[in-house]
C-alpha cells in the first residue's frame, strides 16, 4: 500500500520516537511533521532538520510551538491557547509524510482529547515506537489493543534502543504486529549514522509502505 501521511506513535515519552522518525524519513525518502511542540529549547523539528539531509525543505513548521515542556494540554494552558486538532492543516507535500505525536498513544493532546483521537480522526496508519523496560511488554499490549478497538490502521512497529527477543517474540505474537525494524541507541548521533543505518533498512522498511 502507498501512504500518504503516517503517524509516529509511541507506548509512552521520552522512548525515541524522534530518532526513529529520522531513520525511517531517510529510509523512505519522506518529510516530517510535528504538529504539536512542546517545549523550544530543543525541539523534534530541530532535532530532525539536523539528522536527515535536505532538513530545510523536508521538515515542515508546526501547527502549535507551546513554551512549556509539558503535556501540550497543559502547555497550552499555561500559554493560554486551545489546540484544536481537528482543524489542523497539513502540510502539503508530494512525498510520504510522518506525523509525529506527542508522548504516548493516550496522552491529552487537549483537555478532550487524545493523541489516539487525533491518529482516528484523520484515519492516520500507525508506526507503533516501542522501548524496553520493565512493565514495556504491558504497556505495549495496552497500546496495540487500542488501536486495534479504534480500528486503527497499524502498519508495523518500531523498536528504540536495546533488543530483548523474548519480548520482541511475546509483542508481536500476542499483538500480531510485524515487527518492522530496531533503531538502536546512537553513541554518535550524527547525520551520517542515521544514514548509514537508513541505508541497511531501507529495503525492508520500504517493503511495509509501497507495493
Amino acid at each position: 500500500m502507498n501512504y500518504k501521511h503516517v503517524a509516529i506513535a509511541g507506548i509512552h515519552t521520552g522512548i525515541g520516537k524522534t530518532i526513529v522518525s529520522a531513520v525511517l524519513a531517510e529510509a523512505l525518502i519522506a518529510d516530517y511533521w510535528k504538529p504539536v511542540q512542546a517545549g523550544l529549547d530543543e525541539t523534534d523539528s530541530d532535532t530532525i532538520r539536523n539528522l536527515i539531509v535536505g532538513g530545510d525543505t523536508r521538515v515542515h513548521p508546526e501547527e502549535f510551538r507551546l513554551t512549556q515542556p509539558l503535556s501540550p494540554h497543559a502547555a497550552a494552558a499555561i500559554d493560554g491557547v486551545t489546540v484544536d486538532y481537528t482543524k489542523f492543516r497539513f502540510p502539503e507535500t508530494n512525498k510520504l509524510l510522518l506525523v509525529e505525536t506527542a508522548g504516548g498513544l493516550l496522552s491529552p493532546i487537549n483537555h478532550e482529547a487524545t493523541m489516539a483521537d487525533f491518529i482516528q480522526h484523520f484515519d492516520l496508519p500507525v508506526i507503533l515506537v516501542v522501548k524496553h523496560y520493565l512493565g514495556s511488554i504491558n504497556h505495549t499490549l495496552l497500546c496495540c489493543e487500542c488501536l486495534k478497538q479504534r480500528n486503527i490502521p497499524t502498519i508495523g512497529i518500531v523498536i528504540s534502543g536495546a533488543t530483548n527477543p523474548m519480548s520482541e517474540q511475546f509483542i508481536t505474537q500476542y499483538s500480531k504486529f510485524p515487527l518492522i525494524a530496531t533503531v538502536p541507541h546512537f553513541e554518535n548521533l550524527s547525520k551520517k549514522s542515521i544514514s548509514e543505518l537508513s541505508a541497511c533498512l531501507k529495503d525492508k522498511i520500504s517493503s511495509y509502505f509501497y507495493e
